[in-house]
């Protein structure tokens, strides 16, 4: 029997993993097929379910605690057209101190717990010149600068028993689900503010720099933020199907003539304006996961 390395210092173990879904299970009659991570000011995402349970991060055992304003910090289970899912009321980030296996913690204890597909959704500042205050970005693509400098999710021994050692990230947004998001997005009225494009993340805290931005708009980026980028890495190596959905709560500076400075408040008041549209779409969207999942 092969055995894996040591894991590093800072990495979760398989029994880690399997320790905080054993008692998971223990605690819920919830087997849910579809996970949904909310981002800043989005935690109403979870308000349509019914016959929920909820349990805040610091009473399960191993999980981080969400530390940012606008991050509830509760897991809610429940049941959304006849569809289990189960809700991430606030993310973890590299800012707060989390190793990549802490902010990823919760994507594996999902595939643990059955989940087959992950619709993700933050804020995220707009690139593109075209896009506005108020845009839902339907993700098709990412890039990953910490990442490029060793920041990542899959660094140190791979585990089989989630995913293979070298996954591909051609396709980590499903084309099919991007697509019908869409259509859904177009179906309640919500098509002159819908688009599509490339998500960057950055560790921040900070906000980017007019140059910062303006390199990253050269690399061809549409929306950067702090986030989604791990979870999505890992719901992908775990072979889950995945949606993103960014909403440009400010336009990121590319004129130093310009005075606007951002600033959170302002991300959660957007991210509050547009919030019933995003649950609607979201909760549309969960069902056609689960047909998605049933077809392949």
């Amino acid at each position: 029997m092969n055995r894996l390395p040591p894991a590093p210092s800072n990495c979760c173990s398989f029994e880690d993993y399997k320790l905080t879904t054993d008692w998971l299970k223990k605690q819920t009659r919830h087997r849910p097929t579809v996970a949904v991570i909310c981002g800043s000011g989005l935690g109403l995402l979870a308000d349509r379910a019914t016959d929920k349970q909820t349990f805040r991060y610091q009473d399960i055992p191993n999980f981080p605690v969400s530390t940012v304003q606008g991050h509830e910090g509760c897991l809610v289970f429940g049941t959304i057209e006849e569809t289990s899912c189960v809700f991430m009321q606030g993310h973890f980030h590299l800012y707060e101190g989390y190793s990549l296996c802490k902010v990823t913690f919760p994507v594996r204890i999902f595939k643990l717990l059955g989940v087959e597909a992950l619709v993700v959704t933050n804020a995220s500042g707009g690139i593109c010149p075209d896009f506005k205050v108020g845009d839902i970005m339907v993700i098709k693509d990412h890039i990953n600068l910490p990442g490029f400098a060793g920041q990542h999710p899959l660094c140190g021994p791979n585990d089989d028993r989630f995913g293979t050692r070298f996954p591909c990230m051609s396709d980590a947004y499903s084309k099919e689900l991007r697509r019908q998001c869409v259509d859904v997005g177009t179906a309640l009225g919500c098509g002159s503010f819908i688009r599509e494009g490339v998500y960057c993340m950055v560790s921040g805290p900070n906000f980017e720099t007019i140059a910062e931005a303006r390199m990253l708009q050269i690399l061809g980026c549409d929306s950067v933020g702090m986030s989604t980028v791990p979870e999505v890495t890992v719901a992908k190596h775990c072979g889950m199907r995945v949606l993103g959905l960014s909403l440009i709560t400010n336009k990121v500076s590319l004129d130093y003539s310009r005075e606007e400075k951002v600033n959170h408040e302002e991300v959660l008041q957007i991210s509050k304006m547009r919030a019933e549209v995003i649950r609607e779409m979201v909760t549309r969207m969960i069902s056609r996961c689960t047909q998605s999942i049933n077809t392949h």
